[in-house]
């Protein structure tokens, strides 16, 4: 048990230099006044050079760390974690790459600390080496899957808040077409008009055509990113009617009423699946009960007619 005692020991030390110095890399000290006066008085800036180019070294290393790390634990790529960062709109302003980079120190970050705190908790409960393994092991998948299931929960709040600001939205948009106004200008109004996440990505589309691109390709590249279905189809409704000229309010309309009948039957089942889990406690206690009631004059009913 000494044994034991020293080995978990020195893993604890371990995972808490670790994570001491991945915190010290994350969030780096203040630089120093003499350093940063250096370079404008001429004096150590070698060494001052040298401790930069050092502390970036360090940090590369420690991404590319994270990277492999990230890798192991989600083979979908990086490709695919971007999309479903900006989905989320976890570590917003930063760019694609900088936001995954971010992502996987933070995952890194959480493996080793979910690692030091099963590593603690084996030497706490001192049960031996196996148990305390299975901890270590379930404190490194804790680590490992935290900010997937935090990144997966932002989608899926999301997706439902897109949702609900759909249908008030298409009607917004169908009722400014109808009074003359062009896409640009009726999405325009409507963003100047409203908030949420719906508005969040019309503007989005609208800064992008400021910036140069298409309005319809600006409506393709936000659609392209969204993650819920009938979003897409408003955004994708919205590049047609500003390449083609269809009639757009009636089409406005319709996609209005089908977010509106899924909405309707996705409560209905959502209240079905609750009112059966309501009546699972009742009828576990009641069933019972009855039994016992109905099995209670049986033995005088076969005893008695047998005497």
């Amino acid at each position: 048990m000494n044994g034991i005692g020293a080995i978990g020991f020195v893993a604890a030390s371990s995972a808490a230099l670790a994570a001491a110095l991945l915190a010290r890399l994350v969030v780096p000290p203040p630089v120093p006044l003499r350093l940063r006066l250096d370079p404008y008085v001429g004096g150590r800036s070698a060494a001052a050079a040298g401790a930069r180019r050092g502390t970036a070294a360090v940090r590369g290393l420690l991404a590319d760390l994270a990277t492999a790390v990230g890798r192991l634990v989600d083979a979908s790529g990086d490709e695919a974690l971007a999309l479903r960062l900006r989905q989320s709109r976890l570590l917003d302003g930063l760019g694609s790459d900088e936001r995954v980079a971010a992502f996987r120190i933070r995952q890194l970050g959480t493996i080793v600390a979910g690692g030091t705190i099963g590593v603690l908790s084996g030497m706490v409960t001192a049960r031996g080496a196996p148990m305390v393994l299975l901890l270590v092991g379930l404190g490194t998948g804790w680590g490992a899957t935290f900010w997937k299931g935090k990144v997966d929960a932002a989608i899926d709040a999301r997706r439902r808040t897109l949702r609900i600001e759909l249908y008030t939205i298409d009607q917004l948009l169908a009722m400014r077409v109808r009074l003359g106004r062009g896409v640009i200008g009726a999405v325009r109004t409507t963003v100047h008009r409203s908030s949420g996440e719906v508005a969040s990505d019309l503007a989005e589309a609208l800064r992008l055509h400021r910036g140069g691109l298409s309005a319809p390709e600006a409506f393709r590249r936000i659609a392209a990113v969204s993650p819920e279905p009938h979003a897409r189809r408003l955004y994708e409704l919205l590049a047609t009617a500003e390449e083609r000229g269809t009639d757009l309010a009636t089409a406005l309309l319709a996609l209005a009423n089908d977010v509106r009948d899924e909405r309707r039957d996705a409560l209905r089942r959502r209240a079905t699946k609750r009112r059966a889990a309501m009546l699972l406690p009742i009828l576990g206690l009641l069933a019972p009960v009855l039994v016992m009631f109905v099995a209670a004059p049986l033995p005088w009913i076969i005893f008695g007619e047998l005497r």
